[in-house]
């Protein structure tokens, strides 16, 4: 599904991201995992387009590394950024809706009320302008109108970043199932998270890939995850 070949990513002489080799399969769930300032956004946001890079991006057979961020958000490859940035003046409803303008001739995965499904809170706050949501309530909403848009390939950039151990199961749990039905790339400074729902992980330091393997792996060597991730996001969730 999405093959990265030596990516690289420089904030002028800052390297972010160094010769990255990375496979997303086309069924389940990856993570991408690190401490904060790991390189793990920037990847993201390299895959997306929104920012440049070195190196080669292959999704579905197709190099897009040098492709304009609507060009691969077209393709299918769907980005759920951090901080959520649903559009604020519309209601639930409206937002879950504009996801589905961007699903172009792909053919639906999930309903709206599929979507209402996932998310229970979210079906009494339908009517509700976004602005007023809490951080949960948005992040629900963010990914549900990504969800929308039929990704061939969702990217979720720490969907449990500020939220309340309640809100970040009921995100996890929606994930869970959401996996069944399209291939995920979840990057989590939380390790426990990340692993519980992916079936194999990356794990980045300064930038630098120090370890991958199936979730069931790296679980087991908890002691060499901590000396990258820290004790503290091991132990969240």
């Amino acid at each position: 599904m999405l093959e990265l070949e030596g990516l690289q990513v420089t904030y002028g002489t800052t390297v972010a991201v160094a010769s990255l080799d990375l496979s997303v399969p086309d069924a389940g769930a990856t993570a991408l995992l690190g401490a904060n300032g790991a390189g793990k956004t920037s990847t993201l946001r390299a895959i997306s387009r929104l920012i440049p890079s070195k190196g080669r991006i292959m999704f579905e057979g197709k190099d897009v590394s040098r492709s304009a961020p609507e060009a691969v958000a077209r393709r299918g490859l769907v980005h759920v950024p951090e901080g959520r940035r649903v559009f604020g003046a519309l209601t639930v409803h409206d937002n879950l809706r504009v996801g589905a303008t961007a699903k172009g001739g792909r053919k639906p995965v999930f309903a709206l009320s599929d979507i209402y499904d996932l998310f229970p809170p979210l079906q009494r706050l339908r009517h509700r302008r976004c602005w007023m949501l809490s951080g949960g309530e948005q992040q629900m909403v963010a990914i549900g109108r990504a969800l929308m848009a039929s990704p061939r390939l969702l990217l979720l950039d720490e969907p449990s970043l500020g939220l309340a151990p309640n809100i970040v199961q009921s995100v996890y749990g929606a994930l869970d199932q959401v996996k069944s039905r399209m291939p995920l790339l979840v990057v989590e400074q939380n390790a426990t998270l990340g692993l519980e729902l992916c079936d194999r992980a990356y794990v980045l330091l300064s930038g630098r890939l120090v370890l991958q393997g199936t979730a069931a792996e790296l679980t087991s060597r908890d002691a060499l995850l901590e000396s990258y991730l820290g004790s503290t996001s091991m132990a969240a969730g």
